[in-house]
């Protein structure tokens, strides 16, 4: 990626059905949108100038998709979240398996990633022997390192002393951290260890000024890329799914050309656009969990049939571009 860059996005999300699509097609792509959140497999998402372009997988193999910004990428990594080893309930009884089936298709893509990061609730209950079976099966991925975060649920009980002992070793602070790769400055923030009232995340003062210190002095051109588990917009105060004091946290990142945002926790597709600042929720390699607001509570979504689980979990592939853009972020379903 040239300094100055800003990043192209490509988010292969979800169909509707060509009923839904013709039902639909003419309340715009906002309604489009929408309807996409549980529908299927297949549509890429080309961000230019902070205006998004859809296209549906059957568009994007034709000879008029232009294919070039993920064609010329110079490194890619992998994002993962919420796997919730020790969770053996409906809708999936079985993550170790549909966590060690995103590790096959992290393995099978055709350009190994550089990386994968981990964004959070590896565990369901932080039991020691959830995270050796983590440890474990996270050791078969085919790529230079995995870099983790906590979710909420692995620092149940201990706060999190369990996590820090055996993936938070050498951080600043609480656990928190930042590294660079080929240009792009990485950002690994924490905020789940003091959960406000209403489950919302919270970052705190002291992180919230060493963010301040790690950003000095770098240029406004250099793409910065943040994870964290909780979303750091408010996708749903009501169920918690913010973070609270997230504004304080944005305020020095606005000043950068290119920032990508990239979550879990919420186990669906989210995204939204502020300015430079891109955000982005991940699905879940365990479980999903309903739309905003469609059920009483969050949790495992239920009632879902077992030919239709794999298209709810997936994976994400991020790759940085030698083009007038960011990254390229392309999400895939387990399959």
């Amino acid at each position: 990626m040239k300094p100055g860059d800003r990043p192209v996005i490509l988010e292969k999300e979800m169909t509707m059905s060509n009923q839904d699509r013709n039902r639909n097609g003419g309340n715009g792509r906002r309604q489009f949108l929408k309807c996409m959140a549980w529908a299927g497999t297949g549509v890429v998402w080309a961000m230019r100038g902070g205006v998004l372009r859809a296209e549906t997988l059957d568009a994007a193999a034709g000879s008029n998709f232009d294919k070039s910004a993920a064609d010329n990428a110079t490194f890619s990594f992998v994002q993962i979240s919420d796997s919730h080893i020790g969770f053996n309930k409906a809708p999936n009884p079985d993550v170790i398996g549909t966590l060690k089936g995103a590790i096959a298709q992290i393995n099978a893509l055709a350009e190994r990633p550089a990386f994968v990061l981990h964004t959070g609730d590896l565990t369901h209950l932080a039991h020691p022997e959830s995270f050796d079976i983590v440890s474990q099966i996270t050791q078969d991925i085919k790529t230079g390192r995995i870099f983790f975060i906590p979710g909420e649920h692995d620092v149940l009980g201990d706060d999190g002393k369990e996590y820090f002992s055996r993936f938070g070793k050498g951080n600043s602070g609480n656990g928190w951290y930042s590294f660079d790769y080929r240009g792009v400055h990485f950002i690994g923030l924490i905020n789940v260890l003091n959960l406000k009232p209403g489950g919302m995340g919270s970052l705190g003062q002291e992180q919230i000024e060493w963010l301040e210190k790690d950003l000095a002095g770098r240029s406004n051109s250099t793409p910065i890329v943040v994870f964290a588990h909780m979303p750091l917009w408010n996708v749903y105060e009501p169920w918690g799914w913010g973070t609270g004091d997230s504004a304080q946290a944005l305020s020095h990142l606005r000043r950068f050309g290119s920032v990508t945002v990239l979550n879990g926790h919420i186990h669906q597709i989210q995204q939204k656009v502020e300015g430079n600042i891109t955000f982005y929720t991940a699905r879940s390699t365990g479980f999903p969990q309903p739309a905003p607001g469609a059920a009483p509570a969050p949790g495992p979504l239920q009632n879902v049939q077992p030919s239709r689980l794999h298209s709810l979990l997936g994976i994400r592939d991020v790759r940085a571009v030698r083009v007038g853009g960011p990254l390229a972020v392309t999400d895939n379903v387990l399959t």
